[in-house]
């Protein structure tokens, strides 16, 4: 993908509500790790906030200044003069775009296949989320594609004093620099956008500028994943939940390659297959929100079946 705007993404993918991060709601899921939870609203990451004897680890900075502020603000609090770190589990606007604000008080680490992204693509992300108008674009007012400090190559280690987090890239699924963030003492897996709770998986097939999002090794990772079997999985969006998260994620994937792959299979035409699948997994999944990536996941398919 070039840093060329993103002006004909479809409207349907288009979130409207304030993603506002909700501090008020953090929640201590194991001695000195704090989650601050999404409440299911769109644009909202849930984010975590490690600590060790010697450092705190922040995973994801909400969309915009406002609210990576509110979150280093949490940060800071809880490490009490303890040095801070920060994270995020891929590019997306509302995982990193509020890092500028960490610069000088915190060391931004990432896997390089997430600081490409974050270089070639971040620019052209960013025109796309201003794109969406309203308190999207007021979130994004004076951001920019953050730097990171540290890049890794093969997975990270951090040593927070007592406790150490694992960073660990997974190769290409949801984006091409996916990373997941496992706290081993405590049984804690970060998943990013790997893994969402009550919806659709979301695609961001968007050709011609971004096709780096692949179902076939999506699954293949939450495979690996599920086979870690996590006391506590924190999802990119919605409510934490233990090793069935994976386990649900990794079987609908499953169920969206085969049954668009059993239609295309019979030389079923696109139109045709999103048409029928959509109404499947919706009849299969009616309480799912998201519906709109269900068609965007079928083309993705659709196309790595040709290949």
């Amino acid at each position: 993908m070039t840093n060329e705007p993103m002006s004909d993404v479809p409207a349907s993918v288009v979130p409207m509500a304030d993603p506002a991060v909700q501090v008020a709601g953090t929640r201590e899921i194991a001695p000195d790790l704090l989650v601050i939870p999404n409440h299911r609203v769109g644009l909202v990451p849930n984010i975590g906030i490690i600590g060790g004897t010697q450092a705190v680890l922040v995973v994801e900075t909400g969309i915009g200044t406002d609210n990576a502020e509110q979150v280093l603000a949490l940060a800071s609090e809880a490490a009490k003069g303890r040095r801070l770190y920060l994270t995020t589990t891929h590019f997306h606007p509302e995982h990193a775009f509020g890092a500028q604000v960490f610069a000088g008080q915190a060391t931004y680490l990432v896997n390089r296949a997430q600081a490409d992204d974050l270089k070639t693509k971040g620019p052209g992300y960013l025109e796309m989320f201003r794109g969406m108008g309203g308190p999207i674009a007021r979130r994004l007012d004076g951001v920019r594609p953050p730097t990171p400090d540290v890049i890794y190559d093969d997975g990270y280690d951090l040593d927070l004093g007592g406790r150490t987090v694992r960073l660990r890239p997974t190769g290409r699924g949801h984006t091409k620099g996916d990373q997941v963030v496992e706290v081993p003492d405590a049984g804690v897996l970060f998943t990013g956008d790997l893994a969402e709770t009550g919806q659709f998986a979301i695609f961001p097939w968007f050709p011609p500028h971004d096709t780096d999002v692949s179902g076939v090794r999506w699954l293949a990772v939450m495979e690996r994943l599920a086979a870690t079997r996590p006391r506590v999985v924190v999802p990119g969006h919605g409510d934490l939940g233990g090793p069935e998260v994976l386990t649900g994620v990794r079987d609908y994937l499953r169920e969206l390659r085969d049954e668009t792959w059993l239609r295309r299979d019979s030389a079923m035409g696109e139109a045709e297959i999103v048409a029928e699948v959509r109404a499947l997994l919706i009849e299969r999944h009616p309480e799912w929100v998201g519906q709109q990536w269900i068609e965007l996941g079928v083309g993705c398919l659709c196309a790595e079946h040709t290949t």
